[in-house]
């Protein structure tokens, strides 16, 4: 036992000693090791007498035990200590001014949101928001979608769990829900933007699961399709200022419009390099229409007192044009290289006066 007690204090006064882990576990392999101290008394129980064997064995197995615990202990308060010394050496003065080269920029999403805001504006337009995950009223039946669309079906949409009424929400495929809730919420005259993220099962160099987009409504007693067509030649001179930008409006068809078109740009694409304005083809930007009557008496309005339009855009898909950017899926890479090279200043905010990109 005198042996067992001696062994005890040397062990335990090496363990208080051991100022780092790997000095602590030396402690441990010569303790409790195949070869340890410990382990060899444990191998000398074989040639001892039955009682002499208990009671040796117990007393090891406490020390054993007790060794443990200690070198558990130390190790805890060596960790400890060691991350403390290691987070005051990585600290980080906030109170330091940043680094000359280090600034912001705005991402070109934000920045293209921003242009068209500022083009609608002077027209009359508000920004609208909505939720990013909504019911199936608001996302198709109220806007004419019928029920057998391929829209609804699960390779199109991201939709939730089935509630316990056997309904489900889903992540909106546009923001034209938007549209619902305001007409749902406001009296006429109507005239609003609907920017926000949608959703859409769909990923390649032209498509993302996750993309922006911005929808306007005009909803009166008076507007029709010139106003619609009037407001978008506009727009789209502005936005990509070219004021001599060749425009068509081609019949096409939406759910939710009646007529619908779609707006094309002139481009020429002549040595490989795509530059708008006069040429010899055309560019998809946007889609629009009169608002089809099922979408006003589905939001409470009388379809034969009040009438309006509505349009819709990808943001992405004007941006790439207007900046030449070729991927859509470098948009949500939050690679800063990228960013330096396609972001704005914060600084210069677009103005119909100083020019939207600067």
């Amino acid at each position: 036992m005198d042996q067992i007690d001696e062994l005890r204090g040397g062990i335990l006064k090496d363990v208080d000693a051991a100022d780092n882990l790997a000095a602590l576990d030396a402690v441990r392999v010569e303790a409790l090791g195949k070869k340890g101290r410990i382990t060899a008394l444990m191998k000398t129980l074989g040639g001892m007498d039955a009682e002499s064997r208990k009671s040796a064995g117990q007393a090891l197995n406490v020390l054993k035990d007790e060794v443990a615990a200690a070198i558990a202990s130390r190790k805890a308060d060596l960790e400890e200590s060691t991350l403390n010394a290691r987070l005051a050496d990585e600290s980080i003065d906030v109170s330091l001014p940043i680094r000359q080269e280090s600034h912001g920029l705005v991402h070109p999403i934000s920045q293209t949101i921003e242009e068209i805001v500022e083009i609608f504006a002077p027209m009359g337009f508000e920004v609208a928001e909505g939720p990013d995950i909504e019911d199936d009223f608001h996302n198709f039946t109220a806007l004419n979608f019928p029920p057998d669309h391929p829209a609804r079906e699960m390779h199109d949409t991201f939709f939730m769990p089935r509630k316990e009424d056997g309904t489900r929400n889903l992540l909106r495929t546009h923001t034209s829900p938007v549209q619902v809730r305001v007409m749902q919420s406001s009296s006429p005259p109507i005239r609003i933007l609907a920017p926000g993220r949608t959703y859409r099962c769909d990923y390649d160099i032209t498509h993302t699961p996750m993309f922006h987009q911005v929808e306007g409504l005009v909803i009166d007693k008076a507007t029709h399709m010139g106003h619609l067509k009037g407001c978008l030649i506009e727009f789209a001179k502005a936005y990509f200022e070219v004021d001599d930008l060749p425009i068509r409006f081609r019949p096409s068809y939406f759910p939710f419009t009646e007529p619908s078109a779609e707006v094309d740009i002139g481009c020429s694409r002549s040595g490989g390099e795509l530059k708008i304005g006069a040429g010899a083809d055309w560019l998809e930007i946007l889609g629009c229409g009169m608002v089809h009557p099922n979408v006003l008496r589905a939001c409470g309005l009388d379809p034969d007192v009040y009438q309006g339009f509505a349009f819709g855009m990808g943001v992405e898909r004007v941006a790439m044009l207007k900046y030449g950017i070729p991927d859509l899926r470098t948009f949500f890479d939050s690679d800063l290289r990228w960013l330096r090279h396609y972001g704005f200043s914060a600084l210069d905010v677009p103005s119909l006066a100083g020019g939207l990109s600067q």
